[in-house]
């Protein structure tokens, strides 16, 4: 099965068509996002991954705010046997579950959860150090090719601190320092209410799709890139992407049963330190140009998911 955040990507795809016709507009939305998130505060260093980084940031700011989050898909890229490091990885997930066992769901899928509370101890570094390794399992699910992942490196008798090890050092000083800047710009302004991380929607039996996190009804997609092209004099702008906005929409609507009580969707950009928000209601007139009926969208997106992508994607080959 494939992910939203693939179809968003593919201008072919039934998903992303059917966005773009029912909401349009975006880019003054993307412009007001430019001009709010202000200068970038943290560069990203040479020679990092952005996508291994983004996902290692993602995984620090849910063991910040959710007491007991999932550690199931790194648990699943383990088990895909792709990577020669299962006794390392087990190791760790071993480690991090602290008695917790791995447990089948409905779907064919695998839950472990871990509580942060448990290694309050522990050191920056180490927390660094551990999201960076659980966000290389988890490219081992996700990725079409690993054979270029740092994991390669490992061997099967390779232990836990080989992982650990994996992350350079200045991957780990600028985790620190978004983790820092989070600490100081997202957390204090999530709204109270449930917490909940890395969750799956009612749709996503339809197309893969897990978000970053929930706070009391606000959807939050952690965004750790540079922004765009550099400037003349070498600062770069905060960019919001028309994938990132199909992505909230995407998320919201996938939400069939509104499950999750969503009012409100909302992009951290991690290095700028800039937290928007928009009620969902109000972004969804903006990008359609008129008043939208959720209950009705969230019905016709669920058509577009079980009709018209599968016929897509065996002619795409999937």
């Amino acid at each position: 099965m494939s992910a939203l955040t693939y179809e968003v990507k593919d201008a072919r795809s039934p998903v992303a068509v059917w966005l773009r016709t029912r909401f349009p507009a975006y880019k003054e939305i993307q412009a007001e996002f430019r001009v709010a998130a202000g200068p970038q505060r943290l560069a990203m260093p040479p020679g990092v991954a952005p996508g291994t980084q983004g996902a290692a940031i993602d995984f620090w700011l849910r063991m910040l705010v959710d007491p007991n989050p999932s550690i199931a898909l790194p648990l699943m890229g383990l088990l895909s046997g792709r990577a020669p490091c299962v006794r390392a990885g087990r190791e760790l997930l071993g480690e991090l579950a602290a008695g917790d066992t791995p447990r089948r769901v409905e779907g064919g899928g695998v839950e472990l959860r871990m509580r942060p509370a448990g290694f309050a101890d522990r050191g920056d570094e180490w927390w660094a150090r551990v999201c960076y390794a659980l966000a290389l399992l988890v490219e081992l699910y996700r990725a079409a090719s690993v054979e270029h992942s740092r994991l390669m490196h490992l061997s099967e008798s390779s232990r836990a601190a080989d992982l650990l090890g994996l992350a350079t050092d200045a991957e780990v000083t600028d985790l620190v320092a978004m983790r820092d800047l989070a600490a100081e710009r997202l957390l204090s302004e999530l709204p109270p209410g449930p917490v909940t991380t890395g969750m799956t929607f009612d749709g996503s039996a339809d197309l893969k799709a897990d978000a970053d996190l929930i706070a009391g009804g606000m959807l939050v997609d952690i965004k750790s890139g540079q922004g765009g092209k550099p400037r003349a004099d070498g600062t770069r702008a905060a960019s919001l992407a028309r994938t990132d906005l199909d992505q909230l929409l995407g998320y919201t609507l996938m939400d069939y049963s509104d499950r999750y009580g969503l009012h409100t969707v909302a992009v951290y950009a991690a290095r700028f330190g800039h937290l928007a928000t928009w009620p969902i209601a109000e972004l969804g007139e903006r990008m359609a140009g008129r008043p939208i009926d959720l209950t009705r969208l969230r019905a016709e997106f669920a058509q577009v998911l079980r009709g018209q992508l599968p016929p897509y994607q065996a002619q795409r080959g999937w």
